[in-house]
């Protein structure tokens, strides 16, 4: 049967499973930016398709009309969860390995959604590619092929990390997306994913993500179990390990939060010498500060912005799509630093987005940019998402993006005022110096 004939169903498991063990593992192939030990003739994926592939698994409705009664359909899956992780098959980190294909080159009719006025890519549209591909990995890992449609509903809990290995996305050559699960806990999975971009037949490293996402019942209420994980080499061994240390990474940061506990002795002295470069010696008073040269006031240093949220930026679970909220933020995020810096700016890293609460369709979704701190030509960027209900006045943040961007000269200091601004200005330089490095 030809590939022309299978239904899109079939495809996707074929891309998901039909796989073979070679010499070379898959961690090593990703990092090589090429697929590992695929059988000859695996359909390629297309990035344009992904979504209708996760449709496809969950059994959404692609109109918005039939959306509730797709959502109730689901309900009757709750009887196919697990009772425990146990009851589960093991999984490969194979099993899970997905190649997508975004043919800017070979189609051009592709890239005006991608292409910015000056003639590069926008990485917005990236984060979306990359936030689709993370739930699609995961769906993979947990696939029962004795199941019609899967009983999880997988959400993105937290992008770790994104680490730019080039800053130049060129939007007439081929970009490649691979990835696979590298870590599960009982009801998280971390997917790991790499984009590489074809130059003259090689494809050249752009940048590595690594995102966490949890899984949840039918109507996405409480947590389900998920498929455990069995490395196959040393390699697989390895991946395996950075994720468990990805894991309490992530504890101690939470632990250590400026909004648990009081900063550290350094860090007090800094908000010190701050507030002391600050003071109006004529005057020898707490309340009189003067700005110093070459710098900028935090409170000066804002962008804001609303989105409506229309059912068109939906995900399959009738909320709003991560990937759109990471868009919306990274733009807004990139506009500050492009205003503070007086530049375009170059992403560098985007480091620990958290998913705090799902975003409903219609919402009002408040984006509030902040610079939060600057060293040399380093611009770090936090930019805070709400929802407001204009009905009862109340405010819910949803989401916290953190961007660090790097401009083509050094930048004016950012200058906090009061204590909030302080621990603002803390919390950015220790984002800076988890991505950066002093």
């Amino acid at each position: 049967m030809s590939s022309a004939m299978l239904s899109p169903r079939f495809l996707l498991l074929r891309s998901a499973a039909s796989l073979t063990t070679r010499s070379v593992s898959i961690g090593v192939a990703l990092k090589q930016g090429r697929a590992p030990d695929m059988i000859e003739g695996n359909p390629l994926l297309h990035v344009s398709n992904v979504r209708n592939r996760l449709r496809e698994i969950v059994g959404a409705s692609t109109n918005w009309s039939d959306h509730q009664q797709a959502m109730a359909e689901r309900v009757s899956l709750s009887t196919m969860l697990a009772n425990s992780q146990n009851d589960l098959p093991a999984k490969r980190m194979k099993d899970s390995f997905v190649e997508a294909h975004l043919p800017l080159g070979s189609e051009p009719q592709l890239r005006e959604k991608y292409l910015t006025f000056h003639n590069t890519v926008r990485f917005g549209r990236i984060l979306e590619d990359l936030d689709s591909l993370a739930v699609l990995i995961s769906y993979s890992h947990t696939y029962n092929p004795k199941l019609r449609r899967s009983p999880l509903s997988i959400v993105t809990a937290l992008v770790d990390k994104i680490d730019m290995r080039q800053h130049i996305i060129y939007p007439d050559r081929d970009i490649k997306f691979t990835g696979h699960v590298t870590w599960v806990g009982k009801t998280s999975i971390e997917a790991k994913m790499h984009m590489s971009q074809c130059n003259e037949g090689v494809y050249d490293p752009v940048l590595d993500a690594t995102f966490v996402m949890v899984a949840r019942d039918p109507e996405n209420k409480g947590a389900a179990f998920v498929n455990p994980l069995t490395p196959e080499g040393p390699e697989e061994d390895k991946l395996l390990q950075e994720g468990e240390a990805n894991k309490f990474r992530r504890v101690e940061l939470s632990t250590a939060s400026l909004l648990k506990v009081a900063p550290t002795d350094e860090e007090r002295k800094i908000v010190h010498s701050l507030f002391l470069n600050t003071l109006d010696t004529k005057t020898v008073s707490f309340r009189s500060r003067v700005l110093p040269p070459n710098s900028v006031w935090m409170e000066d240093a804002k962008l804001k912005g609303l989105e409506i949220c229309h059912p068109q930026e939906r995900n399959i679970f009738n909320r709003i799509f991560g990937g759109f909220l990471m868009r919306k933020a990274y733009e807004l995020g990139w506009a500050n630093a492009c205003s503070y810096g007086g530049c375009r700016p170059r992403l560098v890293a985007v480091d620990d987005i958290l998913f705090q609460k799902p975003v409903e369709i219609g919402s009002l979704l408040l984006l509030s940019s902040q610079v939060c701190y600057t060293q040399g030509k380093y611009i770090q960027v936090r930019v805070h998402s709400e929802v407001f209900d204009p009905l009862t006045q109340q405010h819910n943040t949803t989401n916290v993006f953190h961007y660090t961007f790097i401009s083509d000269r050094d930048v004016p200091s950012i200058i906090p005022k009061t204590y909030g601004e302080s621990m603002l200005y803390l919390d950015g330089k220790r984002h800076f110096n988890q991505t950066v490095g002093q």
